[in-house]
């Protein structure tokens, strides 16, 4: 989770569906020769266990350390095959190392999008995997293994959900959006809280404030910055703290789902069986899901 997607839908006859991403497009080819095609089910990139390498059409930066990265599936009419809240467990081997890196990514493309995924990458000092992927040019390609499953959210499962992400922790929380307000089934309401360094880190700003026009009766957001680089214009500045979350946080049956720093979950959600602020603004552990 988009400014990207297939703009033709492959039909009974041969066609050419142009896939644009960013400021780019290809076209891929795609066959159908009778109805009766069209009704076979959707080929799924990821299903069951093994590997699946995919190669890499295409990056953008996002920030100094922060990469967008898609990949196109072998099949332009595959979709991911995921469910939410799911994320991908990548193979990566660096140089000079003999056993492969596993690292989990969480895809921030719609999960029934044809053709490609699309992933977010934060780049860490120091991460043997991070580093790799943003050394990956289109063209390369990476392995991923078995999917791995969050949280099975169901529809309308609760009236309200709080979301609290921190840092590159919004892409499972992105994607279980994304996933909850795309359905037309859906009535519940989210409410997001974003808490990040500076502006820059605000990853995703431009799809939250689509949400939040296209669903201004279901989605809220409130932006969190520790360290603004100028003024606050558009989110509060300082942390995600226990009086920002009372504000905020006003119906006690919701559900809470919480992705960010170590720290920052830490004291969200408790240290070794210690209440967390959560559990002091009165949420039980049945109410909080932390991916």
């Amino acid at each position: 989770m988009f400014r990207t997607g297939i703009l033709s839908r492959p039909v009974t006859r041969s066609v050419v569906s142009v896939l644009a991403i960013g400021s780019g497009a290809y076209i891929t080819k795609s066959l159908l020769s009778t109805a009766h095609a069209e009704s076979k089910e959707t080929p799924k990139a990821f299903s069951g266990f093994g590997f699946t390498t995919l190669r890499l059409h295409s990056t953008k930066d996002v920030n100094h350390n922060t990469k967008r990265l898609v990949f196109e599936y072998s099949d332009p009419t595959a979709t991911s095959g995921l469910s939410l809240t799911s994320s991908l467990l990548t193979l990566t081997r660096p140089e000079g190392r003999w056993l492969p890196v596993p690292r989990p990514y969480t895809p921030i493309s719609d999960l029934d999008q044809e053709g490609y995924i699309e992933f977010m990458v934060k780049k860490y000092p120091n991460g043997k995997a991070s580093t790799h992927i943003h050394s990956l040019v289109p063209g390369d390609t990476l392995t991923f293994a078995t999917a791995l499953k969050g949280h099975q959210w169901t529809p309308n499962q609760a009236r309200q959900v709080y979301l609290i992400a921190g840092g590159a922790g919004i892409t499972p929380i992105y994607q279980l959006a994304q996933g909850i307000l795309k359905n037309p089934a859906e009535k519940t309401k989210i409410n997001l809280v974003f808490g990040v360094n500076t502006e820059q880190d605000l990853l995703l700003r431009e799809e939250l404030e689509v949400f939040k026009n296209r669903y201004p009766d279901r989605f809220e957001y409130t932006y969190v910055v520790s360290h603004p680089e100028g003024g606050a214009d558009g989110f509060q500045k300082g942390y995600v703290t226990q009086e920002l979350l009372k504000g905020i946080m006003k119906d006690g049956d919701a559900k809470v789902f919480v992705c960010g720093p170590p720290a920052m979950e830490k004291a969200l959600v408790g240290p070794c069986g210690r209440a967390g602020i959560l559990a002091q603004l009165g949420f039980n552990k049945s109410q909080i899901v932390n991916f």
